[in-house]
């Protein structure tokens, strides 16, 4: 849920596009429950898009299905994209400026200059 609203002239600063130049898969284990309560959390529209962006939406919807809650493949889709895909090296894009925050080991560098509050 990043936003780049900081900088000057930026509005709304959110999505942050993404580059992903290298991606790891770290396995956790599947928690239906967390990923359960988590899914009316999320801005599926953004969540799914991102995703599809790097390639990672599997057999996700582009709506949240029905009854999801009981639909365990489902879950195990969104516990994949959510919380085992990482994005080791890339990029986060501001969508009003397309300044690039650059994320190195994992870690998104969303510091600003001065100049650019």
């Amino acid at each position: 849920m990043l936003t780049s609203r900081c900088l000057k002239g930026v509005v709304t600063g959110y999505p942050l596009g993404i580059v992903a130049k290298e991606i790891k898969i770290q396995e956790s284990e599947f928690n239906k429950d967390f990923i359960t309560r988590l899914i009316p959390k999320l801005d599926w529209n953004v969540f799914w898009s991102t995703a599809k962006q790097i390639g990672y939406e599997g057999s996700l919807t582009q709506q949240i299905i029905a009854d999801y809650e009981n639909n365990e493949n489902f879950l195990k889709d969104v516990h994949h994209a959510l919380v085992e895909v990482d994005i080791f090296e890339g990029e986060l894009i501001c969508p009003e400026t397309n300044r690039k925050f650059p994320i190195t080991d994992g870690i998104p560098n969303m510091l600003i200059k001065d100049n650019e509050l």
